[in-house]
């Protein structure tokens, strides 16, 4: 396989991995950064680097609209194109598939789009979105699925996640028939997404079929669609565990710091979430002490960084005046300091999680800096 993971170290449920990608090496747990059309917004890729940034995630669907995916190819690639060196992951389009419900139609094939930005038709299928992310050249490739929003009976639930597992064994088998133009692209390897809504019995059957199909890694999708914490939490627990041992597991689109602690612990590898990057353009940032709103009064004339000991652009050279007034004013340079700010303090998190797993701290770890983010209170677990 083009792509290849490795268990080092375990704490409870909990794993400290190494992912072998085409174009260089993940620790896990690992945070993704979303650089959605190819770029973290205001973020260059070598401050994307300098930041600790090991693998970025872009969007299939939004990247196929513009700049197309002829253009990519044509240029050498997605890594080529956008100047990112490291591993990049590539979202389907499922999302969209849930996201953009009034302007789309699902059917047996795949799912036909009405393009967000002029209203003409797109069509993505099983077979049409392994293509497109062989040509691209990604190091993990994700599946096209259906997203399914809660509330949803269990009958409906289980329709959906037929035509998902279809959609994965046509996936599955184009994705062994491009064998030949993955190694000429530099591909990695396939992901596929167990869907079941927040139903045990669905999302048990969705990881017996995947594991079955033998992929390269495997996604839990289908989470914060409308159902809340406890019932979130439960779908990770659920199928966490029912996921081979030896492959990646990916969380998708999930990522509050409290729920990187309890997603890490029930054995989840990677994570992708727009907050960091989205919070910081409104101002609002993260430190271990909890949230800085940094538009409020009380910040105007503070000389004190946003964080103390952070190694982040912002931090080393900026007080908590400069980004109010920044931010403030609405000057870009505001937004990208404190997106700097977002990721580093996320990626720094999850590492020092990681090495909780080696050192066999975790739990103390993990309970100690929940208490920051739940104001005094106790991270539950379903």
């Amino acid at each position: 396989m083009a792509l290849s993971f490795e268990v080092l170290e375990t704490c409870g449920a909990a794993r400290r991995g190494r992912l072998q990608t085409p174009h260089g090496v993940v620790e896990t747990p690992a945070f993704m950064p979303v650089g959605t059309l190819g770029a973290v917004k205001g973020v260059p890729a070598a401050d994307l680097e300098a930041v600790g940034a090991s693998v970025m995630l872009s969007n299939l669907y939004h990247l196929t609209l513009r700049p197309g995916i002829d253009v990519i190819e044509g240029l050498g690639g997605i890594h080529a194109f956008t100047g990112w060196r490291r591993p990049i992951l590539t979202d389907s389009g499922g999302y969209q598939v849930f996201s953009l419900s009034g302007l789309r139609k699902i059917d047996d094939g795949g799912v036909t789009f009405r393009n967000h930005l002029d209203g003409t038709k797109l069509r993505f299928s099983p077979e049409s979105v392994v293509d497109s992310q062989v040509r691209l050249g990604v190091d993990m490739a994700m599946i096209l699925d259906e997203c399914p929003p809660w509330p949803i009976s269990e009958s409906d639930a289980a329709t959906s996640l037929a035509l998902t597992s279809r959609w994965a064994e046509t996936a599955r088998r184009a994705w062994e028939e491009r064998g030949a133009a993955r190694k000429k692209s530099n591909a990695g390897g396939l992901f596929g997404i167990a869907q079941g809504s927040g139903y045990k019995s669905l999302r048990l059957r969705a990881a017996a079929h995947l594991t079955d199909l033998d992929f390269d890694g495997y996604a839990v999708g289908g989470v914060s669609v409308g159902e809340g914490t406890e019932l979130r939490r439960a779908a990770v627990e659920w199928t966490t565990p029912a996921l081979p041992e030896d492959r990646p597991r990916y969380l998708m689109g999930l990522g509050t710091p409290t729920d990187l602690i309890h997603a890490i612990g029930a054995g989840v590898d990677l994570f992708d979430c727009v907050l960091p990057a989205r919070n910081a353009r409104h101002g609002n940032l993260f430190t271990r002490d909890g949230m800085v709103k940094i538009k409020n009064a009380r910040y105007r004339d503070d000389p004190r960084p946003v964080e103390e000991g952070c190694p982040c652009p912002l931090c080393q050279r900026h007080s908590r005046a400069f980004l109010h007034h920044m931010i403030r004013a609405k000057e870009l340079t505001g937004a990208v300091y404190a997106t700097l700010h977002n990721l580093r303090f996320y990626l720094d998190f999850v590492a020092e999680l990681r090495e909780g797993i080696a050192l066999g701290t975790l739990p103390a770890l993990g309970a100690e800096l929940a208490l920051r983010f739940t104001g005094g209170q106790a991270l539950s677990s379903s």
